[in-house]
């Protein structure tokens, strides 16, 4: 059997705590886990180590961690020692012109090894009727340019962050890759996670025939911003097999490739997909 989970955490500015909140969630589904499951992948949050301050901190963090990447590292570790796959949602990456970082999605293999790594593509830099107002994820924030799919032994898994949600081509694009399951590590406003959020899992979800693993941060953070949490998870014929509306904790699913087989032979969509 091959568990699909994804944690939803409150992050605060303070990596240490996070990482400790991260593996509380993390022992508590292996505690209650059935004992057939052969392989567990694991899904966090955008900004799982550090949110809730400024952006400009997110920087900082990216040039402290550097040369060796202490955030990896750590993360890398909590892989290994929980035999897990880890989507480690987000943490800044440090570019080389130093005055930007990108915001990097890493997965890990159960043996602690980085699988593979996606930036975020889509920035959100947007005018939302919150505490905030706005958004300019792009004053620090370095794009990424390429689609990324993972190949692990049970599934070839597609990579997305937060606002890329909004963008059906990347996630068509996931799909012609061979991905059967699709990552959503987020931080969806309170507002926009309202009207929009499993508007959009489940869009995305039907239209690729695949696993949506969305997981989510939610609650008020130190810097006053809300998020929305809902972490769920979607089949790939638009059902919602797992939801947590609020609080710290995690959903999981059971994933079928059969299920994702059955639906694309039945239905060819992605294979009739025109895209190069």
């Amino acid at each position: 059997m091959i568990k699909l989970t994804a944690i939803q955490l409150c992050s605060k500015p303070d990596v240490s705590a996070n990482l400790q909140a991260i593996r509380e969630q993390i022992e508590k589904m292996k505690s209650l886990q059935e004992t057939d499951v052969t392989a567990n992948l694991v899904v966090l949050p955008e900004c799982c180590l550090y949110f809730g301050g400024r952006d400009s901190e997110q920087l900082e963090l990216a040039k402290s961690s550097q040369p060796s990447n202490k955030l990896m590292s750590s993360l890398a570790e909590i892989a290994q020692q929980f035999n897990i796959y880890l989507v480690a949602g987000s943490i800044p990456v440090l570019t080389s012109a130093q005055d930007k970082f990108t915001n990097q999605c890493c997965v890990f293999s159960p043996q602690g090894e980085l699988l593979s790594s996606y930036d975020k593509i889509h920035l959100f830099d947007v005018d939302v009727a919150d505490s905030e107002a706005n958004y300019r994820e792009s004053r620090f924030t370095k794009a990424g340019t390429e689609a990324k799919v993972v190949n692990t032994p049970f599934a070839d898994i597609g990579l997305s962050i937060c606002f890329d949600l909004r963008f059906p081509l990347l996630f068509q694009q996931l799909a012609k890759l061979g991905a059967s399951v699709i990552t959503v590590p987020s931080a969806f406003t309170r507002v926009t996670g309202k009207a929009h959020w499993e508007t959009l899992l489940k869009a995305r979800a039907i239209e690729n025939q695949a696993y949506i693993v969305a997981s989510a941060q939610e609650g008020i953070h130190a810097n006053g911003r809300e998020t929305w949490g809902h972490s769920m998870i979607i089949s790939p014929w638009g059902e919602v097999l797992d939801c947590l509306p609020e609080g710290e904790g995690y959903v999981s699913a059971v994933f079928e490739l059969e299920k994702v087989n059955h639906i694309r032979q039945s239905m060819p969509l992605v294979s009739n997909l025109l895209l190069k």
